[in-house]
């Protein structure tokens, strides 16, 4: 080729990477092994650009190591189940299984142009009956290893999407997906048993060294170790066989503040209570109409009734305190029942500030002894506070130390006993959707709960349900519930419920390493290809993917489907920015009859606008728009745009910014006010359509460019004058090789110059691969690119050096740099070859520039050779223009030189 020509290069060696199965995962030889993945996506339908960044991360890694002399596994899925294709179903009047395959078939198309060195075969959806048939043998084994188990509880309950949500999903109170306010219901739910890992899972954070520091804080702060004091408060009248109520807290310090005892709404008390007391019924009804999440209840304005019992107070049985239902406390946290001390906890306060309560102070700051009035006095348990008659004789003392001797003191007087808790509660499964991995149990009259037989696995989802009503079309579904019991084969039902599709993505990366195995695994290859060496995809994912996939790596090493060594599958984690795009929203505004300048015109508009409308009509797409400052648009409409981008009340600041620009296909003046760097989202019209930007500029612009312009773990805004620099910069590589192709230069003495800089990019392109630094890898290869360009040495060194700068290149442009190593005469597949190692020599310059300091101040520098000794480094310092002048005939009564870093003159 004559010029660059991605359209020709890439699909040319795309075949020839298939041919070869360039990048199918062997076991061969004696080669380390390397698995790194990205977490899969869902098919929605398209991918985006975002897509394009964080999968091309992957594959430079993938690449890299590959070409290190490496066993590489880089495999590609789709986590496939889940409410969407529901929802586009019902929609379309479709099939919630044709949509989604169709969109993996589609989005499969707009991969592979991109040139991933995925090894295809390997490829599976979650919602594959092959896939989920071995989750539903994974479900039995945890069944019977008791980590699986059913009960009733209050659960989230999203009235949209007619299905229960994990505490996890459930955002501001609302569901993550449907936006609907959540409530409270009591279910028959499948829960997994995580809350018996929550210590190991804790404590096992810290040795996640090459995980983000911020994403094992998040986990840690999930799980929510606490240490606190158990203890009973007595009824003064027991009622319904009931004599006492047991509470746990974290500060028992605060005993003596005790306003009232508040129990849930979901409390076996007031579960009795409420038979007999249509009033309570009713208002713990309304109670339990919200989230059950922390967040939610924080938020939630706080109501209580009055039971009109009272307990004792266990330090004073004189004492006595009222009992209150609030719907602030949750059933399933501690013992479903608190004591409330409203001057050191906001919620307990604003509970007792609406219904008059006392507030009672049990510690005062040491430099401000003021008493509680609207807002709690809640120090951490670090500082030190005054202690009004503390029962256990404490004075100024910290939280800490006064919550570990109240402990130590009801205990020693057997009123109590410390425990450990963790806010981690057991993980709910039980999903009351269609497009799911159906729970493998039957119900039977005869037997009650009975597994299915692992022999009659999968148990499939029927093709044939309809989505005309809402809830769970398998409850209305003919004939699929019924069935065998697999124990005593009488007639039985299915269970209805699907699983959570959080269960599909936390085993696949252990499915990856033998897709096709008739077990979950295969034990020798999980043996092999695990754990994950990196990992990589959003922060987003930090609690919920990441907490449940460590708790299925524990799982399936107790249940025999994965290798001790796998119980944290992550060795390494990198959290990647997110590609972002301007957002254009249209005010459609009209600057007909408007023309002209002047004193007239300008009064004619100060009228004409008055009367003008400003609807914002919609968004619109970024190819839709061009820059206002383009030449075609007319002068006079430029300064109407911006009066009237004025009148639409849109300014500077607030991350709005103010730009003026101008439709292609309309004649009319559009102002279009632009958010800068928001989120791509298809709603809103800013999602960058990689196939667009492949049929214009290539998949290797795409892929440099997401990769050049942040570093990774930072959002990138994509921009397509940033596309356009990026082809040009590829394009002008290309012409460089093509031009040392064609030359027969005589080697020159400036070949040496050459191989150093040769070297030295060899040395930092590697160190910023190795360390997720690709932009900073890219900058480098910016550099060397310009010094080849520039250097006059002979034709063979200058094809050593473009053979090197298509091999540095080729994990981030792989289709250029196998085109350019092939012109160049080399052997095979650049993918295949070893990658270059820098020559350590080449690394340490010649010389070293040293700064002249005179008395502390900076005069002037010398360039002198690294291993001139130091007295001749003196007299060349001496003898410096600046040095001369400042002396002045005298000598200096101080002359310091630093090898390697400075000489200091003192006068």
């Amino acid at each position: 080729m004559s010029r660059y020509e991605p359209a020709t290069i890439e699909p040319k060696w795309q075949k020839a990477w298939d041919e070869a199965e360039t990048f199918k995962a062997r076991r061969t030889g004696d080669k380390p092994k390397y698995y790194v993945l990205e977490m899969f996506p869902y098919p929605s339908g398209r991918i985006h650009i975002g897509h394009v960044r964080n999968y091309t991360m992957g594959d430079v890694i993938a690449r890299y190591k590959l070409s290190t002399g490496h066993n590489v596994l880089h495999p590609m899925g789709f986590d496939a189940f889940g409410m969407p294709a529901e929802n586009a179903a019902m929609a379309s009047n479709g099939h919630p299984k044709d949509w989604t395959y169709n969109n993996i078939d589609t989005m499969v198309e707009q991969m592979k142009p991109l040139g991933f060195g995925l090894d295809w075969t390997r490829k599976f959806a979650t919602c594959d009956p092959e896939y989920y048939g071995q989750q539903q043998a994974l479900f039995i084994d945890f069944l019977e290893q008791g980590l699986v188990y059913r009960k009733n509880a209050i659960v989230n309950w999203d009235p949209v999407d007619m299905t229960v949500l994990a505490n996890e999903q459930v955002v501001d109170g609302k569901g993550w997906r449907s936006g609907a306010e959540v409530e409270r219901r009591e279910l028959t739910q499948w829960f997994f048993k995580i809350s018996d890992m929550a210590g190991e899972l804790l404590d096992a954070i810290d040795e996640l060294e090459d995980w983000p520091a911020k994403v094992k804080l998040m986990q840690a702060n999930w799980i929510g170790r606490s240490r606190g004091l158990e203890f009973a408060w007595d009824l003064s009248n027991p009622v319904h066989g009931i004599e006492k109520i047991d509470v746990y807290t974290t500060r028992p310090d605060t005993l003596m503040g005790a306003s009232f005892l508040g129990v849930s709404p979901d409390h076996p008390l007031v579960k009795k209570l409420e038979k007999d007391n249509p009033e309570l019924a009713a208002a713990v009804s309304e109670m339990r109409k919200g989230g059950t999440t922390e967040e939610a209840l924080e938020k939630a304005e706080k109501l209580g009734f009055d039971t009109g019992l009272t307990v004792k107070h266990p330090l004073d049985p004189s004492w006595e305190i009222p009992v209150w239902v609030a719907n602030f406390i949750l059933m399933d946290y501690g013992t479903g029942a608190i004591f409330a001390c409203p001057a050191h906890d906001q919620r307990d306060l604003d509970f007792c500030r609406k219904y008059d309560l006392p507030v009672i102070d049990t510690f005062v700051a040491l430099d401000d002894p003021q008493p509680v009035k609207d807002a709690a006095f809640v120090p951490p348990k670090t500082e030190k506070v005054k202690w009004i008659d503390h029962f256990a004789g404490l004075d100024e003392a910290t939280g800490q130390e006064a919550v570990d001797a109240t402990i130590d003191w009801m205990e020693a007087k057997e009123l109590g006993k410390g425990v450990e808790k963790f806010r981690l509660r057991d993980w709910g499964l039980s999903r009351q959707r269609y497009w799911g991995c159906p729970i493998p149990v039957v119900h039977c009259d005869t037997c009650g709960v009975v597994p299915e037989k692992k022999e009659n696995l999968p148990v499939e989802l029927p093709y044939d349900v309809s989505f005309d009503t809402p809830g769970n079309p398998l409850d209305r579904h003919p004939t699929w519930r019924d069935c065998a019991c697999p124990s005593c084969g009488k007639p039985a039902k299915r269970e209805t419920d699907t699983m959570d599709t959080f269960v599909d993505s936390s085993w696949y990366y252990a499915r990856f390493t033998a897709p096709h195995a008739k077990t979950p695994t295969d034990l020798d290859e999980a043996a092999y290809w695990m754990n994950v060496d990196q990992y990589i995809g959003g922060i987003e994912h930090a609690i919920l993917h990441l907490l449940y996939s460590r708790f299925f790596a524990r799982a399936m090493i107790k249940t025999g489907h994965l290798p001790d060594s796998a119980k944290e599958p992550f060795n390494a984690l990198f959290t990647q920015g997110m590609v972002t795009h301007a957002i254009y929203e249209m005010v459609d505004v009209s600057a007909q009859g408007v023309e002209g300048s002047g004193p007239e015109a300008d009064k004619e508009f100060e009228e004409y606008k008055k009367s003008l409308p400003i609807v914002r009509q919609k968004y619109l797409y970024p190819e839709d728009v061009i820059e206002f400052t383009d030449p075609v648009v007319p002068k006079e409409k430029r300064a109407v745009l911006r009066t009237l981008a004025e009148k639409a009340g849109v300014s500077d600041g607030d991350a709005i910014q103010l730009n003026d620009f101008w439709l292609k296909e309309d004649e009319q003046g559009r102002f279009i006010r632009i958010v800068p760097s928001a989120k791509m989202s298809k709603s809103k019209n800013n999602v960058v359509d990689p196939q667009a930007i492949i049929a214009t500029y290539g998949a290797d612009t795409a892929r440099w460019f997401v990769l050049s312009d942040s570093p990774p773990e930072r959002d990138v805004e994509w921009t397509a004058s940033g596309a356009e620099a990026a082809y040009r910069h590829l394009s002008r590589v290309y012409r460089i090789a093509a031009e040392i192709a064609a030359s027969d230069a005589p080697e020159t003495k400036e070949d040496a110059a050459l191989l150093k800089e040769t070297h030295k990019a060899i040395h930092d392109v590697t160190m910023g691969v190795e360390s997720f630094g690709f932009n900073a890898a890219i900058a480098r290869l910016y550099a060397f690119t310009n010094a080849l360009s520039k250097s006059r040495a002979g034709k063979d060194t200058k094809t050593f050096a473009a053979k090197t700068l298509a091999h540095l290149m080729a994990p981030m442009t792989p289709h250029l740099s196998e085109e350019i190593w092939q012109l160049l005469g080399g052997e095979g597949l650049i993918a295949n070859a070893h990658w270059p190692k820098a020559d350590e020599t080449m690394l340490v310059d010649d010389t070293v520039t040293l700064p002249i300091q005179v008395n502390g101040k900076r005069r002037g520098e010398i360039t002198v050779p690294r291993d001139m000794p130091k007295e001749e480094v003196e007299k060349l310092a001496l003898a410096h223009e600046a040095v001369v002048r400042v002396l002045d005939g005298a000598q200096p009564k101080k002359l310091i030189v630093v090898p390697g870093r400075i000489v200091n003159v003192v006068v």
